[in-house]
C-alpha cells in the first residue's frame, strides 16, 4: 500500500490522457445559458446602455471645453457639468444591474454544471474510477467548472463591452475626422495580430497549471482520507512532503503562466500606450495644419484611450479564452465519457426474483488480452449459500462483481432467474441484491442515515428492527446521541465490528433476495467476529448468498464451496467432501490451519 507509486506525486504521463484534444460541444456548452436567457438579456441590455453612455462622455467633454474656450458661456458650462454627473449616475445604475444579473447567471451555471457533472460521474462504470484518482476528479468538479463559468459569463460580457466601445469609438472618430480612422485601424491590426500570436500559448500553460493542481488535490485527498493509516505509520511528515512536492510543481506551472501573462500584459500595455501616443501625435499634426479644432483633441484623446483599452481587453480576452478552454476540455472529457456498463435500449424492469444465479460459459478480462476468468459455468439455486475460495488472483472478486453487473463478461451470460442481466435495468437488478463488503463504507452522517441508506423510506421501527437483527442496537444506544450520533468520515468514530454491523443492518433493511458477502469478519477481533457472524447468519436465512471467503474456517456454513484457480473452477463441494479429496482446497485450508496454530503457539510462548 505504501510503495513508491503512492509515495511519489504522479506525473501526468501516468494519468488518463485528458484533455487537450477533447472536442468542445459549443452548442451544449452555451446551452447552459439557455435557462437564464432572460437574466442574460437584462445583463447584456444594461451593459449596452452603460457602454453607450460611456461613449457619450467624450462628446460632452468636447462640448464643455468648447463652451469654455470658444463661447465662454457659463450657462452651457453648468448644463454640461450637470449632464456629466447624470451620465455617470445612469452608467453606475446600469452597471449595477449588469453586474448583479451576470453574477446571478454565473452562480446558477456553476450549480447546474456541477450537478450535471456529478450526476454523470454517478452513471459511469467502475472501470472509469479504476483508472482515475478521486482528487483529480474533484479538481475538475471545482476549479475547472469555475473557469467554465467565467467563459460563459464574464468573458462574453467583456467581449461585448469591448466590441461596443471599440466600434462606437471608431465610428465617432470617423464622423469627427475620417482621416484618423485609417491610422487607428492600422494600429489596431498590429496589436490584434500580436495578441493572437501570443494567445495560443495561454491554453497550454493554463492546462499545465490545472493538471498540476489536480495532482496536488489528489495528494491532499489521499493523505486526509487515509489519515488513520498515516498516523499509525507516523508518516505525517512524509505526507506533508508529498503534498508540498505537488504544490511546488503547481507553483512552478503557475509561475510559468504568470511570467507569460505578465510579459503579455506588459507588451499589450506598451502597445496600447504607444498607440495613444501615435494618435496624439497624429491629431496634434491635424490641429497644427488647421484640420482639427483644439477642443476636439480632448475628445480624440479620450476616444483614443477607449480604443486602446478596448484593444487591450480584446487581446487579454483572447488569452483568457484560450486559458479557459483548457478547463472546458477537462470538463467535457468527463462529459464525453460513456459508461461501459449501460442499460440497453428497451431494457425491462427485473420482476421480484427467487434468487437463482447462473453463470453460462462466462469469460472476462480487465484488459482484452488477459482473461481473469475463463469459460466458467455455474448454477446457484435460490436460497443456496455458496462460498468462493481460492488463492489470490484466482478470480473470486471478478466473478462476484459480475452478479450485480458492475462489469459485463466479455463472453457468455450471467442469468438471474433466467433473465440475462444485460436485458434488465441496472437499478431493478441491484435493488434486489445486497452487498456487505470486507471494508465497510459508511457516510459521514448519522447512524440512522447510514442504516436508512438501505431503504430511504424506512420507518423508525424498521430501522431499529434492522439494527437489532444486526446486533447493533445495543451499542447504538450507548453512543452519545443514539441513532442521531454522527459516525464521522467513513465511520471513523466507530470500531471495525460496529461499522460492519451497521453495514449488515443496512443490508437487512434493504431485504434483498441475493446477498453478496466479501467476508466481513476477516479483520475483526474474536468478540466482534462472533457478533457479526451471528448477524450474518441471520441475514443469510432464506436468501441466495455468495460469499468470498478469505478465512476458510468461516465457510463451513456454505452449502457448496467453489474453488477457483487461475480463473477456472477446479473443485466444488461441501467442506468435508473437499477435505477428503485432498486437493487445492485441502491444501489452502491446511496452510491456514497451520498458520493459526503457529500464531497461537507464539502467543503461549510469549
Amino acid at each position: 500500500m505504501f510503495g513508491f507509486r503512492r509515495g511519489s506525486v504522479r506525473s501526468r504521463r501516468d494519468a488518463p490522457e485528458a484533455s487537450i484534444n477533447t472536442p468542445v460541444n459549443w452548442r451544449r456548452l452555451f446551452g447552459y445559458l439557455r435557462p437564464y436567457r432572460g437574466r442574460m438579456a437584462l445583463a447584456i441590455g444594461a451593459l449596452t446602455v452603460a457602454s453607450l453612455l460611456g461613449l457619450s462622455f467624450p462628446l460632452v467633454i468636447m462640448q464643455l471645453l468648447d463652451s469654455v474656450l470658444n463661447q465662454q458661456d457659463q450657462r452651457q458650462l453648468n448644463l454640461f457639468a450637470v449632464a456629466l454627473v447624470g451620465i455617470f449616475f445612469l452608467q453606475a445604475t446600469f452597471t449595477f444591474f449588469q453586474s448583479y444579473n451576470l453574477n446571478y447567471v454565473g452562480e446558477r451555471i456553476i450549480l447546474d454544471l456541477r450537478t450535471v457533472l456529478y450526476r454523470h460521474l454517478q452513471t459511469l462504470s467502475l472501470d472509469f474510477y479504476a483508472n482515475r484518482r478521486i482528487g483529480e476528479i474533484l479538481s475538475r468538479l471545482s476549479s475547472d467548472v469555475t473557469q467554465v463559468r467565467s467563459l460563459l459569463t464574464n468573458n462574453i460580457t467583456t467581449l461585448l463591452s469591448s466590441l461596443l466601445s471599440l466600434i462606437g469609438s471608431v465610428v465617432i472618430v470617423f464622423l469627427l475626422n475620417s482621416r484618423l480612422v485609417g491610422f487607428v485601424l492600422v494600429l489596431a491590426l498590429v496589436i490584434v495580430g500580436i495578441a493572437v500570436g501570443f494567445g495560443r500559448y495561454f491554453q497550454k500553460f493554463s492546462t499545465a497549471v490545472q493538471d498540476a493542481l489536480a495532482d496536488a488535490t489528489v495528494a491532499a485527498e489521499e493523505g486526509l482520507q487515509g489519515v488513520r493509516v498515516v498516523k499509525s505509520f507516523a508518516r505525517e511528515e512524509y505526507e506533508v512532503g508529498r503534498y508540498n512536492a505537488a504544490m511546488e510543481q503547481t507553483l512552478a506551472a503557475a509561475l510559468r503562466l504568470a511570467l507569460f501573462r505578465s510579459a503579455f500584459g506588459g507588451l499589450m500595455a506598451f502597445l496600447g500606450f504607444s498607440a495613444i501616443a501615435a494618435i496624439l501625435w497624429y491629431s496634434g499634426r491635424e490641429v497644427i495644419e488647421g484640420r482639427l479644432e483644439f477642443a476636439t483633441i480632448s475628445g480624440f484623446l479620450i476616444y483614443a484611450i477607449a480604443i486602446a483599452t478596448s484593444l487591450g481587453q480584446l487581446s487579454g480576452l483572447y488569452g483568457q479564452f484560450r486559458q479557459a478552454l483548457g478547463s472546458v476540455q477537462r470538463v467535457f472529457e468527463i462529459l464525453h465519457t460513456h459508461p461501459t456498463v449501460a442499460d440497453l435500449p428497451g431494457a425491462k424492469e427485473l420482476p421480484t426474483i427467487e434468487g437463482a444465479i447462473t453463470f453460462d460459459a462466462i469469460s472476462f478480462g480487465y484488459e482484452s488480452n488477459l482473461a481473469v476468468i475463463k469459460q466458467i459455468s455455474l448454477a446457484i439455486q435460490p436460497g443456496e449459500i455458496v462460498a468462493l475460495v481460492g488463492p489470490s488472483g484466482a478470480g473470486k472478486s471478478t466473478l462476484f462483481n459480475l452478479i450485480p453487473r458492475f462489469y459485463d463478461p466479455t463472453a457468455g451470460r450471467v442469468l438471474i432467474d433466467g433473465f440475462d442481466v444485460r436485458t434488465v435495468t441496472q437499478q431493478s437488478l441491484r435493488a434486489q441484491i445486497g452487498l456487505v463488503p470486507q471494508e465497510t463504507i459508511l457516510f459521514g452522517g448519522t447512524i440512522r442515515e447510514n442504516i436508512a441508506y438501505g431503504r430511504l423510506d424506512a420507518s423508525e421501527a424498521e430501522i431499529i428492527a434492522a439494527a437489532q437483527a444486526a446486533n447493533a442496537h445495543d451499542f447504538i444506544l450507548e453512543t452519545p446521541r443514539g441513532y442521531e450520533t454522527v459516525v464521522g468520515e467513513r465511520g471513523v468514530k466507530l470500531s471495525g465490528g460496529q461499522r460492519q454491523r451497521l453495514a449488515i443492518a443496512r443490508a437487512i433493511l434493504k431485504d434483498p433476495r441475493i446477498l453478496l458477502l466479501d467476508e466481513a469478519t476477516s479483520s475483526l477481533d474474536s468478540e466482534s467476529e462472533e457478533l457479526v457472524q451471528e448477524a450474518l447468519n441471520r441475514l443469510m436465512q432464506g436468501r441466495t448468498s455468495v460469499i468470498i471467503a478469505h478465512r476458510l474456517s468461516t465457510v463451513k456454513i456454505a452449502h457448496r464451496i467453489i474453488v477457483l484457480d487461475h480463473g477456472e473452477i477446479v473443485e466444488q463441494g461441501a467442506h468435508d467432501e473437499l477435505m477428503a479429496r485432498n486437493g487445492l482446497y485441502a491444501h489452502l485450508y491446511n496452510l491456514q490451519f497451520r498458520a493459526s496454530d503457529n500464531v497461537r503457539l507464539a502467543e503461549v510462548n510469549i
